[in-house]
């Protein structure tokens, strides 16, 4: 039985009832049942060790709680905390922070903050990005946190090799004390930097890959110097497990809902899914869910070796912003997409609209009244013209944004992504289309071992004709 701090899910939008044609059928549900159980159960009844590793990382607890005692006892030594990663080493990282503090968090005084050092995630390797943040961050000031599981990144380890050499220029012996390494337990290249260097490190889980990976270390070290309840997270997770234990997806938030976005896109042909984030608090969480969705799903073949190119192209879209730039789109274009909303009961603020002074003729209808209301009228009138509109959407509501919600949210998107490999029988774990360009990214700085690589790339040459300027 849910409560009052559990997400709600409102699929009655996903019917045929509500949007005609692009609807599903109670009847089409009901055959998919059985599939759907053998699914969830190949999941859940698996010996621990063929679990999805995502789903051991709710029982950390304890580790939880050890990151959040040696951070509060030195959080406030740092004015700044930049994590060093890409991908699924920075977008939770950033979906946490924007979710669960204030939205201009780092403008706030340090007092505001609860002493916690402003935090910055440095998710690229613009050069014009890289020198900012250098000139406007103090090194002595600072603490680095770098992200890798393997330690091979190229990315990630251009970043680290950067800064750590600016903190030892500046800082000498000490430079140790600002940086934290985040990456395998006991090999690669971050490993042994970590071992050389002396300084403090927390290990990646095995099994568990990289964009699963926000419930670990990889992300709550950096949630808990901003002062981010973890053991909350981890704890909102839990319950979200605990709420998907049943096989019958009528009972199984995230069965049901991998169960109908499969059948909306094998049977409907919804090849995009929109999520689209009614609360500014939310919009990262949409961010995160795009490489969850499209690292996890988009395969060239499948996991009987046939090619099948397949995958649904993510859509992030924040409300009301995106109402002005892309539901015209959706509500009169392509018949491709299926929508997922999510939306808040209760915001941390009211605001209300003047009632006093010269209101504009025409306008005394919004007097008196509450942004929240508003954006929720909007809310309402999108999803209403969608429907109308004969297009498929869902609602997916949290009671509010807390650290328990947030991780259960987290937790029902991995385990849907776990589910919807199995239904279109891909590996939802790998990233072989990512490999094929890092392999490519080592060949042309020069990496050993890529040489022919390299010749190879060099010597491909484009038609002159074709290019302009």
């Amino acid at each position: 039985m849910s409560s009052r701090t559990d997400l709600t899910c409102d699929f009655n939008r996903l019917y045929a009832d509500a949007v005609g044609s692009m609807g599903l059928e109670e009847s089409e549900l009901e055959r998919f049942a059985d599939r759907a159980t053998v699914v969830h159960r190949a999941v859940f009844d698996a010996v621990p060790a063929d679990r999805p590793g995502f789903l051991r990382l709710p029982d950390q607890l304890q580790a939880a709680q050890e990151i959040a005692a040696a951070v509060t006892a030195d959080r406030r030594q740092f004015k700044n905390f930049v994590v060093l990663g890409i991908g699924g080493s920075a977008l939770g990282n950033t979906a946490l922070q924007t979710a669960l503090n204030h939205p201009f968090y780092n403008f706030l005084p340090a007092n505001k903050r609860g002493g916690c050092p402003r935090i910055f995630v440095l998710d690229n390797i613009d050069p014009d990005l890289i020198a900012g943040l250098t000139e406007a961050l103090d090194p002595a000031e600072t603490l680095f946190n770098v992200i890798s599981k393997s330690g091979q990144t190229a990315e990630t380890m251009a970043q680290f090799l950067y800064f750590i050499r600016l903190l030892s220029d500046r800082l000498g012996d000490e430079a140790a004390d600002h940086m934290i390494i985040t990456t395998d337990a006991t090999s690669g290249p971050l490993r042994a930097a970590a071992d050389t260097l002396g300084c403090r490190s927390y290990a990646v889980p095995d099994g568990v890959g990289g964009r699963f990976t926000v419930l670990s270390p990889v992300g709550l070290i950096s949630a808990a110097y901003a002062g981010i309840d973890i053991e909350g997270l981890l704890q909102g997770a839990a319950r979200m497990r605990e709420r998907c234990q049943s096989a019958s997806m009528m009972e199984n938030p995230a069965l049901f809902y991998s169960a109908a976005h499969y059948l909306l896109n094998t049977v409907k042909k919804t090849n995009i899914s929109v999520l689209f984030a009614y609360a500014q608090r939310l919009k990262d969480l949409a961010d995160w869910y795009r490489q969850l969705l499209a690292e996890s799903l988009g395969k060239r073949r499948n996991l009987d070796g046939d090619e099948v190119s397949l995958g649904v192209t993510p859509v992030k879209a924040l409300g009301v912003t995106d109402q002005h730039s892309q539901v015209q789109l959706y509500v009169e274009g392509p018949r491709d997409k299926a929508f997922t909303f999510l939306t808040v009961d209760s915001f941390a603020a009211q605001v209300t609209i003047p009632s006093r002074g010269k209101i504009p003729e025409g306008q005394d209808y919004l007097a008196g009244s509450t942004f929240n209301s508003l954006l929720d009228a909007e809310l309402r009138g999108t999803e209403l013209a969608l429907q109308e509109a004969g297009r498929p959407s869902c609602r997916i509501t949290f009671p509010k944004v807390t650290a328990e919600t947030v991780g259960q949210f987290l937790l029902m998107m991995e385990l849907h992504i776990a589910y919807s490999g199995l239904l279109y029988n891909v590996n939802a774990f790998d990233q072989p289309g990512v490999e094929a360009g890092k392999r490519a990214t080592f060949a042309l700085m020069g990496r050993a071992g890529f040489e022919e690589l390299r010749q190879r790339i060099l010597a491909e040459k484009g038609r002159a004709d074709r290019i302009m300027g």
